[in-house]
């Protein structure tokens, strides 16, 4: 009774705000008004910013609202592609539909859905062996482009305290370049174990203070560690705009710098083929999931505040391809379990979308790898309390875990109190770290400045 009284009152007071309106018009109404009743009828406030809702328009606006105001916000929004994020109590500010972004129940049901085509070792392998063709294929790189003949570029090695640091730049594709520095120990043993770091999204990427520092301190324990751009990102802005990187062909580029990186390491570079890692944050942890599952010269993963199942990330640089379709449908966490039974470290926080993991994908994760007895080989570290970052409470696991897998010595680089002392380790300007000069100068002559260049190494793919 209530519920029908309340619809007739909310019909009411609309049908009188707007009495020249009738199924003719389609009831239509600016959004901005829209938005202006919701927060009178239910005392709620939505913040938004004035392009967000210019020349958008709603139609049958005022049959959308119903008694619960959540139900209500869904009715009204999702028809423009629009949602609300609730702030604190009737706060709510508009956004954009994010597909990459599930309810956290919707993302559990559907890994569970996943997880019921396979129970047993067999089983799996055979849903797997679905999945990594339809990702290569997705990504354009099926088959992989033939690899240009020519050699690294190489800048002179720069000596630190236990270790060394050099940049280079692959050519990957005809005129296109990955750039990153190679951290190594000072005294390398002729067989050492590699470790991949690509990283996420934030600010100044590779040059950044926590990226040095971690690549620094894994060559101090003995590994090669190797930290490379995202495409349209650090010295890849040379070729590319920054708005290049949220193209999907980003996805497809990253992927196969990797790819270009790992040959380049495991061909006459020392490495122990045996021991090789990739270990990145953010969209850099993405693109670890990705890697690890399509290459098996990977032989251990370490996604870092990355990993979800109900989030599919949030750039293209992770999702802008159709790789989620491969299989018949996937998602992160069923691509992550693709790297069993090699160990893989999982570590996630309270404020991001990882907050969930260890009520429901952890689980899931030790289900797989248990399929091969290796259940003790995947692990969660997780920080309630922590936010979306790679700091020291992110960095000392992945030592940890390196150190345990790799025989690797890390007591060398810890305090009486067990904690890592970081403050050896030279943090390098910027500029230090370019391939291709400070302003770009060595950039090589024929190196693409184009994206439309780019789209047709791909056309036809």
């Amino acid at each position: 009774m209530f519920r029908t009284l309340f619809i007739a009152a909310i019909l009411n007071v609309l049908f009188m705000q707007s009495r020249a309106q009738s199924s003719d018009d389609q009831y239509r109404k600016p959004l901005k008004e829209v938005l202006g009743l919701l927060e009178q009828h239910y005392g709620i406030t939505i913040k938004y910013q004035e392009e967000q809702v210019a020349g958008k328009y709603l139609n049958y606006a005022r049959w959308r609202f119903r008694p619960d105001v959540d139900e209500t916000l869904k009715n009204v929004l999702a028809p423009l592609d629009l949602k609300v994020n609730k702030e604190g109590e009737k706060k709510y500010k508009l956004k954009e539909y994010e597909y990459y972004r599930w309810e956290v129940k919707d993302g559990w049901d559907y890994l569970d859905q996943l997880a019921a085509q396979y129970h047993d070792r067999a089983s799996w392998e055979k849903r797997k062996a679905a999945i990594r063709p339809e990702l290569f294929t997705a990504l354009k790189l099926s088959p992989l482009p033939a690899s240009p003949d020519s050699k690294a570029i190489l800048s002179k090695k720069r000596e630190f305290t236990g270790y060394t640091v050099q940049n280079f730049a692959l050519e990957i594709l005809p005129g296109v370049y990955v750039n990153g520095s190679i951290y190594r120990p000072s005294k390398p043993k002729k067989s050492s174990a590699l470790v991949l770091s690509p990283d996420g999204h934030w600010a100044d990427h590779r040059y950044r203070k926590d990226a040095q520092v971690r690549c620094a301190m894994l060559a101090k324990m003995g590994a090669v560690s190797v930290s490379y751009d995202l495409f349209a990102w650090g010295e890849s802005l040379l070729q590319f705009k920054s708005e290049d990187h949220r193209k999907s062909l980003s996805m497809t580029v990253q992927t196969l710098g990797a790819i270009r990186i790992l040959d380049y390491m495991l061909a006459g570079q020392g490495i122990d083929n045996q021991r090789v890692a990739i270990c990145g944050g953010s969209g850099g942890g993405s693109h670890t999931v990705l890697m690890t599952a399509l290459d098996d010269r990977i032989t251990l993963s370490i996604p870092v505040v990355s990993l979800s199942s109900y989030f599919y990330g949030g750039c293209p640089c992770e999702s802008g391809l159709p790789i989620h379709s491969s299989g018949g449908g996937t998602n992160n966490v069923e691509i992550a379990a693709m790297a069993a039974p090699r160990p893989q470290l999982v570590i996630s926080d309270g404020k991001d979308w990882t907050a969930h993991m260890p009520e429901h994908d952890f689980a899931y994760l030790q289900t797989i790898y248990g399929y091969y007895g290796k259940s003790a080989d995947v692990a969660n570290v997780h920080l309630p309390e922590e936010g979306h970052d790679f700091g020291y409470s992110k960095r000392k696991p992945v030592y940890d875990f390196v150190a345990r897998y790799f025989q690797l010595n890390a007591d060398v680089l810890k305090k009486k109190d067990g904690e890592y002392d970081e403050s050896t380790v030279t943090i390098e300007k910027k500029e230090a770290l370019y391939s291709f000069g400070d302003k770009g100068e060595k950039l090589p002559a024929n190196a693409l400045i184009d994206y439309e260049e780019l789209e047709k190494l791909f056309k036809g793919k």
